[in-house]
């Protein structure tokens, strides 16, 4: 008996006693006003076009850099709080401070979002401010400015670590420069952005009557998590997919800007170049998010509790998502996993990053071409992932799988360069070759991380858990960066060769406990099967709380 339309079982699930029993429905589909249109799931997308990364995490970072090297002149370092450290180092401290701000912000925020219809305002202040930071870049320029650099810097960029996004990120994908650094005001976009794909996905009218089957007898339990999980990669991938077609689109226009504004014509220039950029690329995503704004249906979240106001009640939700993770056991070995692994993978591709900038020598339009061939290469390596598992009829975890041996190809490639100049990141042919390798092999974690996440969280707990990984994902990503930028500083003092290749011993052993522990340790069978919800419900009736 499915529950009443107006009063449906929290996370669209009905208990009847066992977890075997659950009768799952797509949420709200009992008000057709809130399934999900083909025009939401494009201004979705568009959304994801405009907030494709090239602002604040791909040209800003390359900017900021920029005017570290500068402004150091002809000394390899920098008065940084309070100690002379060398510009890779600075970078790395940056991101950690970043990434620390954002824990706080999504400790208060996150907690609050499945309450309520307010949801969709939290994507539109943090797009504001990142519009703002974007445009803000043009005052930023010239090397005596670099301590506003690392302020914009800072507030500024964050790679989804699921993100998110990149975070993702569900996160943007090809990262030129640091692509741990945090933005604030990026991450957030994109924690939000993604955070809404698993109630798009479960209102379509595709999983609507895959729910109707199941509860007249016609499909499985088994059967109906396919088609659920199948819905939720087929939305992410494609997301990711069409955002890396439209954003070789905006990188082709860039072109034609930088030649505009003579980028080759001297230091000057370059820097200039730099700035204008950010700023398009902000332009575009302005347009292009301003369709989700409109469009988004505001579907209802959970219930504030009585005697609870909105703010108090995201406190309540964050101790108790605390607890409910220790019980979740399959979403624990996860969120560990995602903690070790993201904080691998975002190392990595900011000590990339650095290697890659210095070798090209911060060359805007190299930059950009070097975009132009990762951005097509992850637009090829999602397509294949999703063809690949839609017809073969893979799960989500064997996807993750292969993504995993994409990161540790990098990591070990990275270590070689430890003893020789050869090989690992120490050439101009392996900046390219490193686009296409994890373009196509690599990028798709930002879209299957984030489809794990969805497959070890709670029906209708999605911006919580999304929150709480992203909160995870930032510590993860305030360590690495730390603990590299330590691993740096130690080896350049000791006058190591080629220290700022050190780093990869660390990152490639993290990586691999890592693989090792979400290979093995993460079942999601038996994640559907945990009797988490039934505990829910049982806390709701002795709360005589409605959720």
């Amino acid at each position: 008996m499915m529950p009443a339309a107006e009063d449906p079982q929290k996370g669209g699930l009905e208990v009847s006693g066992t977890p075997e029993d659950e009768q799952p429905v797509a949420p709200d589909q009992f008000d057709p006003k809130y399934e999900t249109t083909r025009w939401e799931i494009w201004s979705y997308y568009a959304y994801y076009i405009g907030d494709n990364g090239l602002t604040l995490f791909n040209f800003a970072p390359t900017a900021f850099q920029n005017l570290l090297y500068q402004a150091a002149g002809d000394s390899p370092t920098l008065l940084f709080l309070g100690s002379q450290r060398t510009i890779n180092s600075i970078v790395l401290l940056s991101n950690g401070i970043s990434f620390a701000i954002q824990i706080v912000i999504f400790l208060i925020i996150g907690s609050y979002a499945d309450f309520g219809r307010s949801r969709p305002n939290i994507l539109i202040a943090s797009s504001v401010l990142a519009f703002a930071i974007g445009f803000a870049w043009l005052g930023v320029h010239a090397p005596d400015k670099w301590e506003a650099a690392t302020g914009l810097y800072i507030v500024g960029r964050t790679p989804s670590p699921f993100s998110s996004s990149p975070l993702l990120p569900l996160q943007p994908t090809t990262i030129l420069t640091p692509p741990s650094p945090p933005v604030i005001a990026y991450q957030s976009t994109i924690t939000f952005w993604t955070a809404a794909f698993p109630g798009l996905a479960r209102n379509t009218p595709e999983l609507r009557a895959q729910a109707e089957s199941y509860t007249a007898g016609l499909t499985s339990r088994a059967e109906y998590d396919f088609a659920d999980m199948m819905q939720r990669s087929r939305l992410a991938n494609m997301a990711f997919y069409i955002q890396s077609l439209g954003e070789i689109v905006i990188l082709a226009v860039i072109v034609g800007v930088m030649y505009g504004v003579n980028v080759n014509g001297g230091v000057e220039e370059n820097n200039w170049g730099l700035s204008v950029l950010i700023a398009f690329a902000t332009g575009v995503w302005v347009l292009l998010a301003l369709p989700w704004f409109w469009v988004e249906k505001r579907r209802p979240g959970q219930r504030v509790p009585g005697g609870m106001s909105v703010v108090v009640v995201g406190f309540w939700q964050l101790y108790r998502a605390v607890g409910m993770i220790w019980r979740l056991k399959q979403s624990l070995i996860y969120l560990i996993g995602y903690f070790l692994l993201g904080d691998a993978l975002n190392t990595t591709v900011t000590v990339i990053g650095t290697l890659q900038n210095s070798l090209v020598a911060y060359d805007t339009l190299t930059l950009t071409y070097l975009l132009l061939v990762g951005i097509a290469a992850q637009a090829l390596g999602i397509f294949l992932f999703w063809h690949l598992q839609r017809r073969l009829a893979l799960s989500t975890k064997t996807m993750f799988v292969a993504v995993m041996a994409g990161i540790l190809l990098l990591d070990g490639w990275g270590m070689l360069g430890i003893w020789t100049d050869s090989f690992g990141f120490h050439n101009v042919w392996e900046v390219w070759l490193y686009q296409v390798v994890y373009g196509v092999f690599v990028c798709p974690w930002y879209s299957y991380s984030q489809i794990m996440i969805s497959e070890v969280t709670p029906r209708g707990k999605e911006f919580l858990f999304f929150s709480l990984f992203g909160v995870v994902g930032k510590t993860s990503s305030f360590l690495g960066p730390v603990v590299s930028a330590a691993i740096i500083d130690r080896a350049s003092a000791a006058g190591v060769a080629r220290a700022t290749s050190t780093p990869f011993y660390f990152l490639f052993g993290l990586s691999l406990v890592s693989v090792v522990g979400l290979g093995w340790g993460v079942d999601l069978g038996r994640s559907r099967r945990e009797e988490f919800l039934e505990g829910e419900r049982k806390e709701r009736e002795m709360r005589g709380v409605g959720v």
